[in-house]
C-alpha cells in the first residue's frame, strides 16, 4: 500500500495517508498565536481541513480527533467553535486533555485522523 506524507520536514509530516485513512499532525495557531481560544480554534480547524480535502477526505469523514488545551477554563469557547464545524451527526471520537502546549502563547492543538471518500 502506498504512502503518501505531505508537508514533510526532517522531523514530521504535516499530514500522512495510508489506504483509506488519513492521519493530520497536531495543528498549532501559528498566524493567531497569543489571541482568544476562539480565533486560535478558527485556525487550527481551518487547517485541518485543508488537509482533509487535499487528502481526498472531509468534515464527514472524521474518525478520531485529539484536542489539547492550555487551560482547560477554555473548555467552553473551543467547544463553541468546534460545534458549529463539526458538520451534525458526524462528530468523530474525541479525546480532550490539558496540557504544556511547545509555545505559551499557543492555547490550542489538534490532531485528527480520517478515512478518505469513497
Amino acid at each position: 500500500m502506498t504512502i503518501t506524507r505531505t508537508d514533510t520536514n526532517q522531523r514530521l509530516s504535516q499530514c500522512v495517508k495510508h489506504g483509506p485513512t488519513i492521519y493530520i499532525a497536531g495543528q498549532v495557531p501559528l498566524q493567531t498565536r497569543g489571541q482568544s481560544i476562539t480565533e486560535q480554534t478558527t485556525e487550527v480547524l481551518q487547517s485541518l481541513e485543508k488537509y482533509l480535502l487535499s487528502s481526498g477526505s472531509d468534515k464527514d469523514h472524521m474518525l478520531y480527533a485529539t484536542v489539547w488545551l492550555s487551560d482547560l477554563k477554555d473548555f467552553a469557547e473551543f467547544n463553541a467553535v468546534w460545534d458549529a464545524w463539526v458538520p451534525e451527526g458526524k462528530a468523530p471520537a474525541r479525546a480532550c486533555v490539558e496540557a504544556k502546549l511547545v509555545a505559551p502563547d499557543f492555547n490550542v492543538e489538534v490532531a485528527l485522523v480520517a478515512a478518505v471518500k469513497e
